[in-house]
C-alpha cells in the first residue's frame, strides 16, 4: 500500500478529494500525514475529519526557509511516506525536500502545462482568459526544482466558454482536478507510472 503525505496551505479541496477516494476504496493508499505551512488552514479540519495526523510547520518558527523545509522533509520521512501530493501548497519546495523524494512528489496545476505555469490559482485561469484560449484545464506533474516544469503525468481539458469569468472557469477546472488527482495517484499506487529522460509514461 502506498503511504501518502499531503502538503496543503489553504482550504484543502484537493486533499479532501484524495482522502475521500481513500476512504471509499477508490485509491489504495494510506494517508500518513497532512502538513501545512499555515496553522489556520482549513485543510487541517479536512484531515481531522478523515482521522489523518497533521502537523503545522510555520515559516515564522524557523530561522530560515531552508530550516523550515528541512523540517517538512524530516516529518515526511518520519511518517514513512513513499509519495507526496501537493494539494494547494503555496510554498515553492526547496531542493532539500525535492532531492529527498525524487520523482515521488506530484502537484496539480490549474492549467494545461506548459501554458500558464509559475503562479497559483486563480492567476493561471485568469491568464487563460486573457489569452483567449479555447481550452483550459489542469495538469498533474512531477515536482522538480524547476517550477511547474516537471514531467507531465496526466491532463484534463475543459472548454473555455464565451461568457466565462475567472470564477466560473476556476470552478469548472476544479471539478476535473478532484476527479483527476486521485486517479493519477492510483496509477502510482499500482506501479503504472515510469519516468525516464524527463518524460512520464503510464502503462
Amino acid at each position: 500500500m502506498m503511504h501518502l503525505g499531503l502538503l496543503a496551505s489553504g482550504r484543502g479541496s484537493n486533499a479532501e478529494a484524495i482522502l475521500a477516494a481513500i476512504a471509499e476504496g477508490r485509491l489504495d493508499a494510506d494517508a500518513a500525514v497532512l502538513i501545512t505551512d499555515q496553522p489556520g488552514a482549513r485543510a487541517l479540519d479536512v484531515a481531522a475529519r478523515f482521522g489523518v495526523p497533521t502537523e503545522s510547520v510555520t515559516r515564522s518558527d524557523f530561522s530560515s526557509r531552508v530550516a523550515q523545509q528541512t523540517a517538512i522533509r524530516d516529518s515526511l520521512l518520519r511518517h514513512g511516506v513513499d509519495m507526496v501530493a501537493l494539494a494547494g501548497f503555496a510554498a515553492i519546495l526547496d531542493p532539500v525536500v525535492v532531492d529527498a523524494l525524487t520523482d515521488r512528489i506530484v502537484n496539480i496545476h490549474p492549467s494545461l502545462l506548459p501554458a500558464f505555469g509559475g503562479t497559483m490559482a486563480p492567476e493561471p485561469q485568469a491568464a487563460a482568459l486573457r489569452a483567449g484560449v479555447k481550452l483550459a484545464g489542469c495538469t498533474v506533474h512531477i515536482v522538480t526544482v524547476d517550477i511547474d516544469a516537471g514531467p507531465i503525468v496526466a491532463q484534463a481539458a475543459v472548454p473555455v466558454l464565451p461568457d466565462d469569468t475567472v470564477e466560473s472557469l476556476v470552478a469548472r477546472i476544479l471539478v476535473e482536478e478532484h476527479r483527476l488527482y486521485p486517479t493519477v495517484l492510483g496509477w502510482f499506487a499500482d506501479g503504472r507510472v515510469t519516468i525516464s529522460d524527463g518524460v512520464a509514461s503510464v502503462v
